[in-house]
């Protein structure tokens, strides 16, 4: 178990739930690689009494929990694109941004958020992994290279003549490890007057709707607005505005500056309406104790549906192949005959972490022999998801795996197999 915790370095830590070991949720390699090692990792999850983070007692090496054959790629998710682009309209009001702001990017990924930006301000992404290629074909000035102290002086460098230093990261600011380092390199970029924006799947949500499914190795820390705070304080940071975003099922915008400087922008309401609102004390003990339970039961639940459609002889697919998807694969160990993604993704052709589940084309959904069952990893977005899968035409039982209860969305008889027509059962 970590001895003290990952953001204020004390040792009240109490553990709330295990996973087991699960591999990292990117580590994907082509079908047919079947001799090759797969790296295992423990997923116990801590609450620190003192700064009420909720994060992981293990850190796996960086190079191994992000790959540089990563296969993730943010542009191919419609509801992550409007919400960069939403985050461009916000910034642009909210920091009153001016033409010779820089804004730099941690952990950028294929460039999508930096290209509502692009034309507009000098940009930088900051991307370890192969897909920085992707964005620098895009024309997106990209480091490949992990975020640290030293990676932040030398950009601090090509940007110090100009104007302000807009430090964003979007869903990996909980997944850096070294936060004194990887803070100290903050700090560095954005000086008296820069702001620190980030987004990071907020810990209220993932309790509320049991979005077990998000502890994975690439995400060490939960944050709720008490944790994030403290952290960012410790560092000589504060928090002055922040604002719920659904993107990953729920998650927390929060932007920060130094300490006393209020760069011309007051602190909003929102901050002190969300802090009042969240569970603190023993009352969050109390919920992530409850939600440890509910976990469990959800497991053993969704582990009796798929018992019960391979009773019936069922063909039973997962239908895309988010990160959260190697979570249940794993823990719940599920048996599926293959997964299906998005034609144009590259995880097409490459097996699920810790099996030898292919992955393939949707296509397949929506032909004669597709599935008589699936099961939805990008659950949280179900209602955006389902009408589209129907109206291609897939007539299957459809399980949302995280639920309280696991039952099949909107089964009826009409959609039971034994009803399909005979080149269809």
């Amino acid at each position: 178990m970590m001895s003290f915790c990952q953001a204020c370095g004390w040792s009240n830590l109490e553990p709330i739930l295990s996973l087991g070991w699960l591999p990292p949720p990117n580590d994907m390699w082509p079908i047919g690689s079947d001799n090759r090692p797969q790296t295992w990792m423990p997923t116990d999850l801590l609450y620190c009494h003192t700064c009420t983070l909720v994060q992981l007692d293990y850190t796996g090496p960086a190079e191994v929990v992000f790959p540089a054959h990563y296969p993730y790629t943010s542009g191919v998710t419609k509801n992550l694109r409007d919400n960069f682009a939403d985050l461009y309209r916000e910034m642009k009001e909210l920091l009153n941004l001016k033409s010779d702001d820089a804004i730099i990017d941690i952990g950028s990924n294929d460039g999508t958020l930096l290209s509502n930006f692009v034309d507009k301000h000098q940009v930088i992404g900051i991307e370890p992994t192969d897909i920085a290629d992707m964005a620098q074909d895009r024309g997106i000035r990209t480091v490949k290279t992990f975020f640290n102290a030293d990676t932040a002086r030398k950009i601090n460098g090509w940007t110090s003549s100009r104007g302000r230093n807009i430090v964003t990261c979007a869903n990996c600011f909980a997944h850096m490890t070294s936060v004194p380092d990887i803070m100290t390199g903050i700090r560095e970029l954005i000086g008296d007057d820069g702001v620190f924006v980030s987004e990071s799947h907020y810990l209220m949500s993932l309790l509320d709707s049991l979005q077990y499914d998000t502890i994975y190795h690439e995400h060490l820390r939960y944050y709720s607005l008490h944790s994030i705070s403290y952290l960012l304080h410790k560092f000589g940071l504060e928090v002055f505005h922040v604002k719920k975003i659904p993107t990953h099922g729920g998650s927390i915008r929060v932007y920060a500056r130094k300490l006393g400087s209020s760069a011309g922008i007051p602190t909003t309401s929102d901050v002190r309406v969300m802090m009042d609102s969240e569970p603190h004390g023993a009352d969050l003990v109390n919920k992530l104790k409850r939600f440890a339970k509910d976990v469990r039961l959800s497991k053993l639940q969704l582990m009796s549906k798929m018992f019960d459609y391979r009773l019936k002889g069922y063909t039973v697919a997962g239908i895309s192949a988010p990160s959260r998807a190697a979570t249940v694969i794993n823990y719940c160990r599920l048996e599926l005959d293959y997964v299906v993604e998005l034609p144009g993704s590259l995880k097409i052709g490459k097996c699920m972490p810790g099996t030898n589940i292919p992955v393939g084309n949707e296509n397949i959904l929506f032909g004669s022999d597709q599935p008589q069952a699936a099961v939805l990893f990008s659950w949280h977005i179900a209602d955006e998801i389902i009408p589209k899968l129907r109206a291609k035409g897939y007539r299957g039982e459809i399980c949302l795996p995280c639920a309280r209860w696991n039952q099949s969305h909107d089964h009826d008889p009409e959609r039971d197999p034994c009803n399909w027509p005979e080149n269809m059962r």
